[in-house]
């Protein structure tokens, strides 16, 4: 008899035939050789049933009936996938040993768990488990299959991260629905992710801008020229800028302090999945999707990559040969001048940068294949441009500065310089030009932060002489305010995912903290998706914003007395959990007991929660979800069209005007109205205009234009920051835009 050999997906089915049966026979939904027979799952081919699979009276959603805890799971085929499945069993009748060629993941593992319970599979399993489906790993691979028992640990994982999500997702989301009357979805990863998001726009709203004052000096020594910042306590007072300023411009100086060391900077890590993203959103403002995506389509459609679903930024001590192989191939592509440049003894087992096998699990970081790119995309070339410059920058040495900080006084007034020369770029040749010209480091773009200081990037050589007098050529006194919090990026959102939430900045921490984040970096993506597709958030560029619907959502959630549904740490906790059982570390049944008893506390939590307003809801129809899509819960992927119909929907208080359709602008604050401001021609009005609302702030007011970012403060703090104004009689003056009556919307000057 054959063997049968079981792939995830048609495309890589089909590549494993071209190595192991390369004259096999075309059947369409597999093919046939003389001793193996190839073929695949389209996806997930079966998954949990729906709750009326236990009992009908779950087809219709009623609190009374919560919680609902299955003794055992039921699975059914996917309707769509179901011929194969059923080609699958008929194959199997004809073979006495199988090989799993699923992905070699936690998710390809299920699926293929899922196909041999269904099926009753009894043959012995092999497992094929390889990072990159070139000729040369499928070979190795099926030179050295693996027993499948080493893998039912992980398989015991993916079973109860499965049926978790099931319990969180339908019992959570059901409870909420019907006692608020309004489709809400509720799952144990996307929860706590939307949760992060509403914090984090809190934070932005509720900031209040102080403004502070920067004394800013140029010297001159012997005709070099740098400048410096002024030391000593935040200066609030415009009139003592000034007078510094005054006090030490075209006054002689001396240098007080002058160190000089020299620095290095090594190449960043190799990437994960994870860092991809980040990456890719943060230079192409790509989605995490559309990286994976792309990451996906290079791995297996190009074969230019290794395994792109990787939790780990190293590689293993049998991976340097192959390292050192795909730096040579490099040298006859595009990038053969960085290639031919390189230094191969850069890379090896002892250098721990690269290699370090104790942060391997599954898979090691992204690598290029030792196939040749042919045609990609632009966003493909783009990828896979960042992978290869990545694992180049390693064949590379650290750049090398030169830090000067130079402490000078005048007039007993100290201004610090911090100059970063630089002496070697080294690996940062790798870098593009733009990253290159910058010198920053990756991770660190964005905007400089308050308390942060100047650093001055130099190429020409920079030198003081620390007894010669300097003059203080110029000095300003420049008006600051201080900036509130950033709203996420999808880049930075994964980041915070990461890490369960937590600010780790250290790479240290981050690293300890890998297996404890939310979600994985194979599912991160389909949950920023899914709050995208359920009405929770929205994008504006490439920040991230939480909808009314998404407020509403977190904050009953966290009314109701079940903050931990909300918890990014818990859940951390609970994937720590969950990559403990997969170790064999713990086990899947006292998780599983713990779910269980947290369900059951959500449900008698929400039980006695307050029925909440519609008003609560109101949101524009932009932001409103639509399709099948928004009634699934983030467990519940596979429920029912006639489940949805049966869902409670509060449709009161919609506005149905064309104002519905506008960009929600915040709150109104006139007490009792519960409408939203928009942007109206002349000015920004209430949605509830037509049930009488009056309130309205016009878009001029004192010679001045009132931008969003101005309404918003004056929304959420009654006031703007320090504004200056000019007046033809007295000159210019700073004062703050106040809003004098809620009611109406009148504004007023408050002189500072």
């Amino acid at each position: 008899m054959k063997t049968l050999v079981i792939a995830e997906k048609p495309d890589m089915g089909r590549t494993i035939s071209a190595v192991i049966e390369p004259r096999a026979k075309n059947n369409r939904s597999y093919l046939e050789g003389e001793n193996y027979i190839i073929t695949w799952a389209i996806g997930h081919l079966l998954g949990l049933a729906e709750p009326d699979a236990y009992d009908p009276k779950y087809k219709r959603w009623n609190f009374s009936d919560l919680p609902i805890l299955p003794e055992s799971f039921k699975i059914v085929p996917n309707p769509k996938t179901k011929d194969q499945l059923k080609t699958i069993g008929e194959l199997s009748k004809r073979c006495d040993k199988i090989v799993n060629a699923c992905d070699a993941g936690r998710e390809g593992q299920y699926i293929f768990a899922l196909i041999q319970q269904q099926l009753k599979l009894t043959q012995p399993v092999r497992r094929l488990w390889i990072s990159d489906l070139t000729a040369e790993s499928i070979a190795k691979g099926f030179e050295s299959l693996r027993d499948s028992r080493e893998f039912d640990n992980l398989t015991l994982a993916a079973r109860a991260r499965s049926e978790a999500d099931w319990l969180i997702g339908m019992n959570a989301s059901r409870a909420f629905t019907t006692k608020h009357r309004e489709l809400l979805s509720v799952g144990r990863v996307q929860t706590p992710v939307l949760a992060l998001i509403y914090d984090r726009q809190k934070e932005i709203e509720s900031f209040e801008s102080q403004t502070f004052y920067e004394v800013k000096a140029a010297f001159n020594q012997n005709d070099r020229k740098y400048s410096g910042t002024w030391q000593g306590d935040r200066l609030t007072d415009p009139q003592k800028a000034a007078a510094i300023a005054d006090k030490v411009n075209g006054q002689e100086g001396r240098i007080v302090e002058y160190e000089v060391k020299e620095t290095k900077e090594y190449p960043f890590k190799l990437y994960d999945l994870t860092l991809l993203q980040r990456e890719a959103n943060a230079k192409y403002g790509y989605s995490a999707k559309k990286t994976l995506d792309l990451a996906q389509a290079l791995y297996e459609k190009h074969k230019v990559i290794s395994y792109p679903r990787t939790n780990s930024n190293y590689v293993t001590e049998q991976n340097i040969d192959g390292m050192q192989k795909a730096l040579h191939m490099l040298k006859s592509t595009d990038y053969r001048d960085l290639a031919n440049g390189a230094d191969s003894r850069r890379v090896h087992k002892g250098n721990k940068s690269v290699c370090n096998p104790e942060r391997v699990e599954d898979h090691h970081a992204i690598l290029p294949t030792l196939k040749r790119p042919g045609t990609l995309s632009k966003d493909e070339q783009n990828l896979y441009d960042l992978v290869i410059r990545r694992f180049l920058s390693h064949f590379y040495p650290p750049a090398e500065y030169k830090q000067h900080t130079v402490m000078t006084e005048v007039e007993k007034e100290r201004f610090k310089t911090n100059v970063k020369e630089l002496l070697s770029l080294g690996w940062k040749v790798c870098q593009s030009t733009e990253e290159t010209s910058g010198g920053a480091k990756s991770g660190s773009r964005g905007r400089k932060k308050d308390d942060e200081e100047d650093e001055e990037l130099v190429s020409d050589p920079f030198s003081l002489e620390r007894n010669l007098p300097v003059k203080c050529t110029a000095a300003e006194a420049k008006e600051k305010a201080t900036k509130p919090p950033k709203a996420y990026t999808e880049g930075t959102l994964l980041k915070a995912m990461e890490s369960a939430g937590k600010q780790l900045e250290n790479e240290e921490l981050r690293e300890v903290m890998k297996d404890a984040g939310l979600g994985t970096p194979a599912t991160r993506a389909a949950t920023i998706e899914r709050l995208k597709k359920v009405g929770y958030i929205s994008m504006q560029g490439k920040k991230i914003t939480v909808t009314t619907k998404g407020r509403a959502a977190i904050e009953l959630i966290r009314h109701a007395g079940v903050e931990l549904l909300t918890s990014p740490e818990m859940t951390g906790q609970w994937e720590r959990r969950l990559y403990q059982i997969s170790k064999g570390e713990a086990g899947g049944d006292k998780f599983m007991e713990n779910v269980k008893r947290f369900t059951v506390s959500i449900i008698e939590k929400v039980r006695t929660q307050p029925k909440a307003d519609a008003s609560l809801f109101e949101a524009s129809a932009k932001e409103k979800p639509s399709g099948r899509g928004r009634a699934r819960s983030s467990a519940g992927r596979q429920r029912s069209e006639g489940e949805q119909k049966s869902m409670p929907r509060n449709t009161a208080g919609r506005n149905s005007s064309s104002s519905s359709e506008r960009k929600l602008l915040g709150s109104c604050p006139r007490e009792g109205c519960g409408g939203q401001m928009i942007e109206g021609k002349k000015g920004y009005g209430c949605t509830h205009f037509k049930q009488g609302c009056g309130f309205v702030i016009w878009k001029e007011f004192a010679g001045k234009r009132i931008t969003e970012t101005m309404l918003t403060a004056l929304l959420t703090k009654g006031n703007t920051q320090l504004l200056t104004f000019k007046d033809s009689a007295s000159g210019d003056y700073k004062a703050r835009i106040i809003l004098t009556d809620k009611a109406s919307g009148k504004l007023a000057l408050e002189r500072s």
